[in-house]
C-alpha cells in the first residue's frame, strides 16, 4: 500500500535525494550489492523450503517403523 502513497513528484525526490547521498559512481556500486543480497536471500529461502519436505519423508519413515516395531512386540507378547 506504500506505493499507492507515492505518487511521481515523490519517487523523484527520493531518487534525487540517494543520488545526492551516494553520489552516481556509488550509486552502481550500491544497487550491484542491493542485487547480490536480494540473490543470496532467494537462493537461501528456496533452500529451506527444499529440505523441509526431505525432514517431513524422514520423520514419517521413522514413525512408521516405530508403528511397525510395536505391532510387533505386540503380537508377538500375545
Amino acid at each position: 500500500m506504500l506505493y499507492a502513497a507515492l505518487g511521481p513528484l515523490e519517487i523523484a525526490l527520493i531518487v534525487v535525494a540517494v543520488v545526492l547521498v551516494f553520489g552516481v559512481g556509488k550509486l552502481s556500486q550500491v544497487g550491484g550489492a542491493l542485487g547480490r543480497s536480494i540473490r543470496e536471500f532467494r537462493r537461501e529461502k528456496d533452500g529451506l523450503s527444499d529440505d523441509t519436505p526431505k525432514l517431513t519423508t524422514r520423520q514419517t519413515r521413522e514413525e512408521s517403523n516405530s508403528q511397525s516395531e510395536a505391532k510387533t512386540t505386540e503380537e508377538s507378547k500375545n
